[in-house]
């Protein structure tokens, strides 16, 4: 019997810890796409951004119980996004190579299993909004609006990205909310402004892989609308995201020095830039995953505060 589970042009991956499941429970692991997690990471990592670079700090063990609740609520929400946006789109997924094999589109989960399980992660995520203030509960409800929409922009306009931006950088304010106690202040403003634009650039490169299937079912990107300035776009959108990244960083109130490491991490930015064959979807996966080290790398860079 073969050992690899990686079904051939599809980005379902029945591997690792995944393929050790019960089948039964298999498919909704799927749908979670816990078997890719870079997306868990892109929505999380704003929200640690904005933890660490509040100006009013809280004690340390407060800090670190809030980083593990947004790391739960990051998995359990990009969960459910994911289970939104396959809803609508699973008729666009069976004629989409890299789609087809979906929980969803292929018929391992009914639409009335997903949307109970769907429930399901909602009340989860919900029990862990509840440990909040009023301000970041507010901020989380409020994030559900773009969540529910985002499938649908890729049918109206050639900007899902956009709302996709809006969408995966609430943690930006949530944090910030989270972590005085009010609504948010200038700085996560610019953070959000920030993530906007690096999901902008990373989301822009991700759909380049689809640009053949969404012309022919129809479906709308930036990725098409750039076409061939599809690098120019997206170097501008790593432009704004080094911009307010930089200004977030100065409203915080940070040190210059570490204002001066975070120029350095946004060179990560530029060797992407530089790295990305526009015209091969193999490149194109590999880019967008490293948005997850450039992240991770900004944290570090930004909990160094703590120990200076």
């Amino acid at each position: 019997m073969s050992t690899n589970h990686q079904i051939p042009h599809t980005d379902i991956n029945v591997s690792g810890w995944i393929r050790y499941m019960p089948p039964a429970i298999r498919p909704y692991l799927l749908l979670m796409r816990l078997d890719r997690p870079i997306g868990t990471w892109l929505l999380l990592l704003p929200g640690w951004w904005a933890l660490l670079l509040a100006p009013v700090k809280v004690m340390g063990s407060d800090l670190i119980l809030y980083m593990a609740l947004f790391a739960a609520g990051a998995i359990i929400m990009r969960g459910a996004g994911c289970i939104i946006n396959d809803l609508w789109d699973k008729d666009f997924d069976k004629q989409v190579e890299r789609t087809k094999n979906r929980p969803l589109a292929a018929g391992t989960v009914t639409p009335k299993q997903a949307i109970l399980f769907l429930a399901l992660l909602l009340l989860l995520g919900l029990t862990i909004l509840l440990q909040f203030n009023i301000y970041t509960i507010c901020l989380g409800i409020l994030s559900l609006i773009p969540v529910c929409l985002y499938p649908l922009a890729k049918r109206v306009t050639w900007y899902p990205q956009a709302a996709l931006g809006l969408t995966f950088n609430f943690g930006a304010l949530m944090g910030a909310s989270a972590m005085m106690n009010d609504f948010p202040h200038s700085y996560s403003l610019a953070l959000y402004a920030a993530g906007f634009f690096w999901t902008m650039g990373y989301d822009t490169i991700y759909a380049q892989q689809d640009m053949g299937d969404d012309a022919l079912v129809g479906i709308k990107s930036t990725a098409l609308k750039f076409g061939t300035e599809i690098k120019a776009f997206v170097g501008l959108f790593y432009a704004l995201t080094t911009y307010f990244l930089l200004l977030a960083l100065l409203l915080a109130d940070l040190p210059l020095w570490i204002v001066v490491c975070a120029v350095f991490c946004c060179t990560h930015l530029l060797w992407q830039y530089k790295n990305w064959n526009e015209e091969d979807p193999h490149s194109s996966l590999k880019i967008f995953k490293s948005n997850r080290d450039f992240g991770i790398i900004l944290c570090t860079v930004i909990a160094l505060v703590f120990v200076s």
